[in-house]
């Protein structure tokens, strides 16, 4: 079957000072603590971001299984990591904020503020009323708590993983070309223009804009589309001031988000489909990459502004690592889901704190 099967937003990158700390963090208070692996070596195909030569650099890909996206939490360990030289703002170009789901919208945030994270706002209601309220970790990076009734399994966190990103790009009408007709990202809940009191509460966040929210239509097919369950994207454009690029003359990597990564089959069609739209592979890891205990092929894309888009072909999964067991995705069919066991199975590899979300 040589179809393009895009199964979800497989993770987002996150670039971190600390990797061994942001891990503890995100699944302290995020629940992402099954790590699907941990890698360090050098990042030897991505130098055309990362200053012309290969960096080093060690990475956890921290899932939560009640279900969600991941995160892939990224260190340097040769350079110290930059931040941005200002203050990020709503509408600025780049992945601007990560979407997570929670099951209970009230117990969430009361979770949140009774640990003195920081809230720069209250519960909110987005254009479409959506229910979500924004929280920032230790580390800078703003999420987006949003309510949601999808879930793979039930835990003992009052969130699950990602659901979606919102992202800054100068012209919506534009990016449309890739986050609708390549990423399937075909339903749209709202596009308005004006300013937004739910934003209010961010730097930023007052200013006049257009938003549009992005889902899709059709339920996702592949290996993980259970697990990762349904996404969504917001595109932000501003319409009275100039949008600064949030990682402008910075590396990937560096401090924040870093990349939106999309898991798929079908890597040569569409590696086609992209260079017919104007999104050529700028990385093409060509053929099977190693990743730790996981394996595969993965590309990349830019949108219109830059933003760093991330393909991956998932080969090789460890199923109970413990025991050197591996699951060997090209031998499946591309459409169909993961069974429920196996997939509950990468609960083996679970680093257990305390029943802090209890």
């Amino acid at each position: 079957m040589d179809e393009i099967v895009i199964s979800g937003i497989q993770q987002i990158g996150i670039g971190v000072s600390n990797v061994n700390d942001a891990f503890k963090w995100y699944r302290y208070f995020m629940g992402a603590d099954i790590p699907a692996f941990d890698d360090a070596g050098e990042a030897g195909l991505m130098t055309r971001y990362t200053g012309g030569k290969p960096q080093e650099r060690r990475a956890i890909l921290a899932i939560n299984l009640q279900g969600g996206s991941a995160f892939e939490i990224w260190q340097y360990t040769g350079r110290e990591p930059q931040g941005p030289p200002f203050k990020i703002k709503a509408g600025d170009l780049g992945i601007y904020s990560a979407k997570i789901k929670a099951r209970n919208l009230e117990k969430a945030y009361e979770f949140f503020r009774s640990h003195n994270i920081d809230l720069p706002g209250g519960i909110e209601q987005d254009p479409a009323g959506n229910r979500y309220f924004f929280l920032r970790d230790p580390f800078g990076n703003l999420f987006q708590v949003v309510e949601n009734d999808d879930w793979f399994i039930h835990y003992r966190h009052h969130t699950g993983g990602a659901c979606g990103c919102i992202i800054g790009v100068s012209d919506i009408d534009s990016s449309l070309g890739l986050y609708r007709d390549i990423l399937g990202y075909d339903s749209v809940e709202y596009d308005k223009k004006g300013t937004f009191s739910d934003l209010a509460c961010l730097p930023g966040g007052e200013e006049e804009m257009r938003r549009i929210l992005l889902t899709h239509s059709v339920p996702r097919k592949g290996s993980f589309s259970k697990l990762i369950g349904p996404t969504g994207i917001e595109l932000i454009q501003l319409l009275n001031r100039q949008p600064q690029k949030i990682f402008k003359d910075r590396y990937w990597g560096d401090l924040g988000f870093i990349h939106l990564c999309f898991d798929i089959h079908g890597m040569e069609r569409l590696r086609s489909k992209c260079a017919a739209a104007g999104y050529p592979f700028t990385v093409d890891s060509s053929t099977s990459f190693d990743m730790g205990d996981a394996a595969g092929h993965f590309s990349y894309i830019e949108d219109s502004d830059g933003t760093l888009i991330e393909f991956v072909e998932t080969h090789r999964l460890p199923v109970i690592r413990k025991l050197g067991l591996y699951l060997d995705l090209r031998k499946r069919n591309p459409e169909k889901p993961l069974p429920d066991w196996m997939l509950r199975t990468l609960s083996f590899s679970r680093v257990k704190d305390h029943a802090l979300n209890s």
